[in-house]
């Protein structure tokens, strides 16, 4: 029996396990009706397809992580603060605090860190930094630039500043105890400092879904130009970073002979949350990942979507556990597949929350097919119209690599100045000159 090859990718040890996150209406398990749209048996609505995906699971549990590693994930729990910020009174300016009205006898100096030190009485002050700790007694703060000195003597250079004047004072921004964040909150580069300055060194995020992703085909190659009939694999090189992109942690990228056994093997061997192949989802004499379904009683979910590109796509649940999605072979086709079933199951799996549709007016007549949607690939003008993009095909990703996003057009099509739903591709919005449809 061939076995697969494959290039697996370092795991890092989990940490601390989390408090479970409560499961939501959002994320229930799809419903039995989604099961009967089978191989043979009449393809799934695009719509319905999505849906169900988004619904087939619910969030992994949380870990508990530092914040280097939590950049990218999504809070398990609400982000509390842990103590008053800022933590006691700070000046807001580089001058001096002063505690009644001028002049003030000078009476040293306060740097960022350090002790306030003893109470400042009425008519003294101490020369201060930008962050540095309020003396207690101090009533203001006067700015470098707005007082003069005289021996050891301060004077305002203008009026006396009104109590509180350039104070941040203790609490100004939160409370201890305070929520910042919602369970759900995309960890972003604000959230780490927001964390950090609020007194956290870790955070519990949901666990990233790990994700095993399996290039199926005797044809393919991984390096060189195409020949003898063989051709690039180019899904091997496009899915694992846009699956990261996503919020997936790609665990191993194998590349599987066209041999059942060697699929069977591969599957039935994971320990992945989902299990993502390219090709063999069609019926032709190559393609086993139904049979290899059907061998070990998977639940099939979505068999087949009215969608072009991509129609030939699956959904199962694993009877291990985990979840895989069937893509087609063709690139572009694949594309299709991902945003069809993988984002909406990555999504629900990782906690993050779904985003309001995004739409846009298409610039041109976009035609449709008679009862399946299409997914086109557009891109932006600017005027924030969707440019369809030549070089569309199921197996072509010209098209796509200039691609803001992939337009869902009905069945029938759509007229020029119609808005329809864009799918973001998550990597960037390129312009649209000269790649019209």
């Amino acid at each position: 029996m061939n076995g697969p090859a494959s290039l697996t990718l370092d795991r890092e040890p989990w940490q601390e396990e989390c408090p479970r996150v409560p499961d939501s209406p959002s994320t229930a398990s799809a419903s039995a009706s989604t099961h009967g749209h089978g191989h043979g048996h009449g393809r799934t609505d695009w719509f319905e397809a999505h849906r169900t995906a988004g619904g087939a699971a619910v969030a992994l549990p949380a870990v508990r992580l530092s914040l280097a590693e939590a950049l990218g994930q999504v809070l398990a729990e609400p982000l509390c603060a842990l103590t008053d910020l800022p933590s006691f009174d700070t000046s807001a300016m580089d001058g001096w605090a002063v505690a009644g009205p001028g002049p003030w006898q000078l009476s040293g100096r306060l740097l960022a860190g350090q002790s306030p030190g003893e109470r400042l009485l009425d008519g003294r002050a101490v020369q201060i930094a930008t962050g540095a700790p309020l003396p207690p007694g101090a009533s203001a703060v006067l700015r470098r630039e707005h007082g003069h000195v005289e021996g050891s003597f301060l004077h305002a250079a203008h009026e006396v500043p009104e109590p509180g004047r350039d104070i941040r004072p203790r609490a100004q921004e939160c409370r201890a105890g305070e929520a910042l964040l919602g369970a759900g909150a995309p960890v972003t580069p604000a959230v780490l400092g927001l964390a950090a300055a609020a007194g956290y060194d870790a955070l519990c995020v949901v666990r990233r879904p790990r994700v095993d992703v399996l290039v199926l085909g005797d044809e393919l190659l991984e390096r060189g130009l195409p020949s003898g009939g063989r051709v690039r694999d180019a899904l091997g090189p496009l899915l694992p970073p846009w699956l990261g992109m996503l919020g997936a942690e790609v665990t191993a990228v194998r590349r599987i002979v066209d041999d059942a056994d060697a699929l069977l093997e591969t599957v039935t061997g994971t320990s992945a949350d989902l299990v993502v192949t390219t090709g063999g989802t069609a019926a032709g004499p190559a393609d086993f990942v139904h049979p290899v379904l059907r061998r070990i009683g998977a639940g099939l979910l979505v068999d087949g979507v009215a969608v072009r590109p991509g129609h030939p796509m699956l959904l199962a649940e694993l009877p291990a556990g985990g979840h895989l999605v069937g893509l087609p072979g063709n690139p572009l086709a694949a594309v299709s597949g991902v945003l069809t079933l993988v984002e909406p199951l990555l999504r629900t799996l990782s906690g993050r929350a779904a985003q309001a549709p995004v739409t846009a007016a298409v610039a041109s007549d976009v035609p449709g097919r008679p009862s399946d949607t299409r997914l086109v690939p557009v891109a932006l003008d600017d005027r924030s119209r969707a440019v369809p993009l030549r070089f569309h095909g199921p197996a072509m990703l010209r098209g796509l690599a200039g691609a803001s996003g992939m337009a869902v057009v009905p069945p029938g099509g759509v007229r020029a100045g119609t808005r329809t739903t864009v799918l973001a591709m998550g990597w960037g919005t390129p312009g649209a000159a000269g790649v019209g449809y």
